[in-house]
């Protein structure tokens, strides 16, 4: 695949993912578009030697995994979900001739770019039917139903120098004018639209608004990459096409958890119990299952802050790394990113052996540092692991912007990386 064609995909990735259960769904019908074999954790699972699978867990994070006779793994970590605006359980608002939803912020957002956009509205719906069993269900609504307008300068004529946002008042997007607008019968309408007509009670919701607006290629050479959500569905497009671009006899494992925004704590997420109980289904044997954990290698890949060339000063100048210069090998002292010695050195190795250029990332000291799904999954199964990341600027943004070239050159690194690990 020429980087054109990756690119290409990505962006489509990138649209038909608004939500993490989009994302889950659109990397699982890859896989299965791609052989792999869909499993069930409740299910008692029969795994054959040379086969490939993939399993989903609440619908919104996914392992994939081919199984050789082999005990040395190459993992791919990454997350599904991003930081975004979620309706509140009890979202509509009517106030001053409009009607409004409430929000609340999920992850670390950066509020202020969220204003003036044309937003949808995507997520998962939990509903009960005629037999009296609890479904769900996937919407998008797609066409942009809110926005978030901007105070006007001349009732803040200090907005430019103190603008500040408080998410409870500021930020309820407005949907309508009235106040005859009915939630449920919206839900029902979109619910139809999929082919669900058999809904006798609309029970629970989580949905997210997003913006409208399609990721494209950016700048007089086409050299950025501009959408929502590419902390992490960069990753998550790297990570599942790497493992559909081997065969089943190279050992790969590919995870995409949800809630690394917020910590990583729930059952879907890294702090979760998914990739070890999925490791242990594939690894019975307590010998096996050891062996395999001391002998393979977890990249975990998520975005890196590129040096901003408007606010250099925020960078450690001597850990700056730029757009479309290589992908980025992040570091932290205090264990905020997993990398060590030797794993940045094989992740290195692979990288000259194959031309691919590699940066380096530490936080300035006097900055905090955030962290990754990385130190979390090296803790719970005692595997040796690697923080790397796309550089990207404007990250929890809700238009992010990364290098066409970085996206690819992990791609081809880590598909050098698995033949590798087969020796």
């Amino acid at each position: 695949m020429n980087k054109q064609d990756f690119n290409d995909g990505l962006l489509g990735f990138l649209d038909a993912s608004p939500t993490p259960f989009h994302a889950t769904q659109n990397m699982a019908r890859m896989f299965a578009n791609s052989g792999f074999i869909q499993l069930n954790e409740v299910n008692k699972w029969k795994l054959e030697q040379g086969g490939k699978y993939y399993v989903t867990r609440n619908d919104s994070s996914i392992i994939a995994f081919t199984f050789p006779h082999a005990k040395k793994y190459v993992m791919i970590g990454a997350h599904t979900d991003s930081p975004n605006l979620k309706l509140k359980p009890n979202p509509i608002l009517k106030n001053d001739g409009v009607v409004k939803f409430g929000v609340e912020p999920y992850g670390g957002v950066l509020l202020n770019p969220w204003f003036d956009r044309d937003l949808s509205l995507a997520g998962r719906v939990s509903y009960l039917d005629s037999q009296n069993i609890i479904r769900d269900a996937l919407i998008d609504v797609k066409k942009a139903i809110a926005i978030i307008p901007s105070l006007a300068i001349h009732l803040d004529r200090e907005v430019n120098d103190k603008k500040s946002v408080n998410a409870q008042t500021d930020i309820s997007p407005i949907l309508a004018c009235g106040d005859s607008f009915n939630f449920d019968k919206f839900l029902k309408e979109e619910l139809l639209a999929c082919g669900i007509s058999d809904v006798v009670e609309l029970y629970a919701n989580e949905l997210s608004l997003y913006d409208t607006q399609k990721a494209s290629f950016v700048g007089i050479d086409e050299d950025f990459i501009a959408s929502a959500r590419l902390d992490n569905l960069l990753s998550c497009y790297v990570g599942m096409l790497s493992i559909c671009s081997v065969d089943e006899n190279t050992p790969m494992l590919f995870i995409a958890s949800d809630h690394e925004e917020v910590g990583s704590a729930s059952t879907s997420g890294a702090g979760g119990s998914f990739l070890e109980s999925t490791l242990k289904r594939m690894f019975p044997d307590f010998e096996e299952y050891t062996q395999m954990i001391c002998s393979s290698l977890l990249i975990s890949a998520d975005n890196a802050h590129a040096v901003h060339p408007n606010y250099p000063s925020k960078h450690d100048k001597e850990h700056a790394p730029h757009i479309n210069a290589g992908v980025v090998i992040k570091v932290n002292a205090n264990q905020r990113y997993a990398s060590n010695s030797k794993t940045i050195s094989r992740f290195m190795n692979v990288a000259s052996s194959l031309g691919e250029n590699t940066q380096n990332y530490v936080t300035r000291s006097d900055m905090a540092c955030g962290s990754t799904i990385g130190p979390i999954t090296a803790t719970r199964l005692g595997i040796e692991t690697l923080d790397v990341g796309i550089p990207t600027f404007a990250m929890h943004s809700i238009r992010e912007l990364c290098g066409c070239d970085d996206v690819y050159s992990l791609y081809k690194i880590i598909l050098g990386f698995s033949d590798l690990c087969q020796s």
